[in-house]
């Protein structure tokens, strides 16, 4: 047998802590083994994943092992196969960590009746067990599949309890046969449970007919493994099924890239590449998905887009509503009088500056407005005014984020509840992975007003479900800073709005005095304008530290982290500093900065759990980042948290605040694929979050991504002290690059041929 122990497991009762550790690294990653034995006790088992802790008694062997995994159609008395690698924990010393496994047949009489006798069947126990197997002997199992109506010749079986076997049966041999063939296309039990709940019985038969299905219906399956198992299973490279998936994909790609639709002919370009089929079969497939719903094909021949469906009805849907709402908010405006303003600078206790009042007076005329401006400029100051101008017209006002972390700050600086947009619309799962909110055009929000801040987060599949939510007569206020990068997800909404110059907008610019005694917003409004920042200026809060090479770079920025800054400035490392840095790979990007941070900040420690997921290792205490959407667990894209704890059953417990304190999310097996380590986060992925101490390499490795609004928005997120790591070169060529990543979206032209269309209408055209 492949134990590596064998079987002396009273070893571990007698070692240290320091030793069972050592041995966990060891043995960590270690070769495949697969042993074969009966499922003696289930002593755990999560019904909504199946994972499952079980204990194993092997085959021609007294011993017993703790196997532990996804085990979606395993029960007590079953003989399993079982294909995986042995770890220790610290508290139930060698488990076999489960990454395949399959149900053998019983093959002997004793064998037979002791898994007919487990009670896995419903309508057999023990007593009944003996009686199928002395009548029918190793053809019992045969019996069961093929001809169960022989069991009336048994004294106790009847027409009733015939058919409750039969059906019980049915049920175990169906599941097993289900998880065996995805297994055998490479789907983990995991992802395999994902599917079974989505097709139950017709898993198979629907796999079989056209596994990118998978891609469309099963969350956490993407095209890439629907056309693995789809070659695997021989279908031919320019099927169809094959064509119409990968042509979806692409315009998925492009949405997680940011764009909105793509032009025709990079589409077909970029789906031909990928799936290596001519150009003509991919454009020769846009008509029968345009026909079936999946695309929209819009514009002039020489100017077709390709929309993803979701994404043409959210883009035309936003411009209409923006115009309906600024109309409606022309006929209804309010009085707005000096001496109103001035009673609401007493109650806030505050002096208002000019673009400030102007603010507040748009916003009493208008139904939609939109407030932008960099740090220091006031733009708290002025949601605290609106705050109290609707109020004293007794009007329901609603104050949401993008993010929780937002919506906290929001709720702090203004005393009022703030939420996350998904929470102000009452977002509810659907179905496996899938969202619906609760708040829409039928059953809109209760608000009269309602503002948004660090709008410029917001993409456009969420403004379509905002602006649907909002009841006519409504009031939008939009609050944020345009200057910095736009939404992870697709479109550019807040700087197309602004664009489209068909709504008010008023652009702070005045730099309050107490801002200015910051070096950290005065130099985020130089690198803007494109101006060298002032640098180590005495006393300040804006240092840069020389570094000649990346490798130098990393040393540096992990030191100023590990021990410098919590030296100078008492500075917390785990609490209060962030290392934010342009790219994902290279030496100093996301990946390589979070392996040596968590090592020198979060190293092993016999008293501390963790639990290896793939490339990286997760353990209690880790600042961790959720990385996608997952409705159904409340988190998005982005959420910052803590490994609080990963227990007995090896599920880790993560702590992520929001506006109403703290919440515990679990996660288990395959879950872990949606957490990231964060001790380095992407400019992209600090959106929505301040922080007392940023720290940022710039090295000119990163040519590709320094541009002037990565800079400006990685700046703005620190609070207290800012400290850039590398060379002047690099720094200048960021403030030097005023351009932007182009996005393909069309919001600002459709918002105004809204406005036009409505010009055409009153003129009587």
């Amino acid at each position: 047998m492949n134990n590596p122990l064998s079987g002396d497991f009273l070893l571990l009762q007698m070692m240290s802590k320091n030793d069972i550790n050592n041995l966990r690294k060891l043995h960590r990653g270690a070769l495949m083994v697969e042993l074969e034995g009966v499922v003696e006790r289930i002593t755990f088992r999560n019904e909504e994943n199946f994972f499952t802790v079980a204990r194993i008694k092997m085959k021609d062997s007294d011993e017993t092992v703790t196997a532990v995994g996804f085990f979606p159609s395993v029960n007590e008395g079953e003989l399993v196969r079982l294909k995986g690698r042995w770890v220790i924990h610290e508290k139930h010393g060698y488990q076999l960590k489960i990454e395949s496994y399959e149900t053998l047949a019983p093959a002997t009489v004793r064998e037979i009746e002791n898994y007919l006798a487990s009670g896995i069947i419903k309508g057999i126990g023990p007593a009944m067990a003996r009686k199928i197997v002395e009548k029918f002997k190793e053809d019992a199992l045969e019996v069961l599949a093929s001809s169960p109506e022989m069991l009336l010749e048994i004294p106790g079986i009847g027409r009733k309890r015939l058919e409750m076997i039969t059906r019980s049966f049915n049920e175990q041999r169906e599941t097993r046969e289900i998880m065996l063939f995805l297994q055998q296309y490479g789907i983990g039990a995991g992802l395999a449970v994902k599917v079974y709940k989505v097709y139950r019985e017709k898993a198979i038969e629907v796999i079989r007919q056209n596994p990118y299905r998978l891609a469309d219906e099963v969350y956490g399956i993407g095209f890439k493994t629907a056309d693995k198992i789809a070659r695997h299973m021989g279908m031919e490279i320019d099927a169809p099924e094959r064509v119409a998936a990968g042509v979806k994909y692409v315009l998925q790609q492009a949405a997680d890239e940011g764009h909105v639709f793509l032009p025709e002919r990079e589409l077909i370009k970029r789906a031909s590449s990928l799936l290596e089929v001519e150009e003509e079969l991919i454009r020769a497939s846009l008509p029968a998905l345009q026909e079936k719903g999946d695309i929209v094909v819009d514009g002039a021949q020489e100017d077709k887009k390709v929309y993803l469906s979701a994404f043409y009805v959210s883009e035309k849907s936003v411009a209409r509503k923006l115009y309906l709402l600024a109309g409606f908010g022309q006929i209804r405006p309010f009085e707005l009088t000096p001496e109103e303003i001035n009673e609401i600078e007493k109650r806030c206790a505050i002096k208002l500056a000019r673009k400030q009042r102007e603010a507040l007076e748009k916003a009493a005329s208008s139904g939609v407005l939109v407030i932008t401006g960099g740090p220091g400029t006031g733009k708290t100051t002025i949601i605290k005014c609106l705050i109290e101008f609707f109020k004293g017209r007794r009007m329901k006002v609603a104050l949401a984020a993008p993010t929780g972390r937002a919506a906290k700050r929001m709720a702090e600086a203004t005393g009022m509840e703030a939420k996350t947009i998904h929470r102000l619309l009452e977002y509810k799962v659907s179905g496996e992975g899938g969202m619906v909110f609760g708040k829409n055009r039928e059953n809109p929000l209760d608000e009269d007003v309602v503002i948004i801040d660090e709008t410029s987060m917001v993409d456009i599949i969420l403004m379509h479900h905002l602006l649907s939510a909002l009841k006519p007569f409504a009031r939008l206020i939009l609050v944020g800073d345009k200057d910095q990068l736009p939404s992870v997800g697709p479109g550019s909404v807040l700087k197309e709005i602004i664009e489209s110059n068909r709504i008010p907008v008023v652009m702070l610019d005045e730099i309050f005095r107490q801002a200015r005694e910051s070096m950290i917003v005065v130099n985020a409004h130089r690198v803007n304008k494109g101006l060298f920042p002032y640098l180590n200026v005495k006393g300040r809060d804006f240092y840069f530290e020389q570094a000649a090479e990346p490798e130098e770079t990393l040393d540096k920025v992990v030191e100023l982290v590990c021990s410098r800054l919590p030296g100078y400035g008492g500075f917390d490392p785990m609490e209060d500093i962030q290392v934010i840095t342009p790219m994902k790979k290279t030496a100093v990007g996301v990946l390589s900065l979070n392996l040596r941070l968590q090592e020198r900040l979060n190293p092993p420690s016999p008293e501390k759990r963790e639990i290896s997921f793939r490339s990286f290792t997760f353990r209690v205490g880790d600042r961790v980042m959720q990385i996608k959407n997952n409705y159904e667990k409340e988190v998005f894209n982005g959420d910052l948290g803590r490994i609080v704890d990963i227990d007995d059953d090896e599920k880790v417990l993560v702590s992520f605040p929001d506006a109403q304190g703290e919440r515990i999310v679990v996660y288990a097996g395959d879950e872990l694929e949606e957490l990231a380590l964060s001790y380095a986060l992407s400019v992209h992925k600090s959106q929505g979050s301040e922080f007392p101490v940023v720290v940022m390499p710039l090295v000119i490795q990163h040519f590709v991504m320094l541009q002037r609004n990565l800079l400006y928005t990685a700046i703005t997120r620190a609070k207290k002290l800012m400290v850039l790591v590398g060379s002047k070169q690099a720094l200048a060529a960021a403030v030097r690059n005023s351009r932007a990543l182009m996005r393909y979206s069309c919001l600002s032209e459709r918002i105004c041929e809204e406005f036009e269309k409505s010009q055409i209408f009153d003129m009587g055209g």
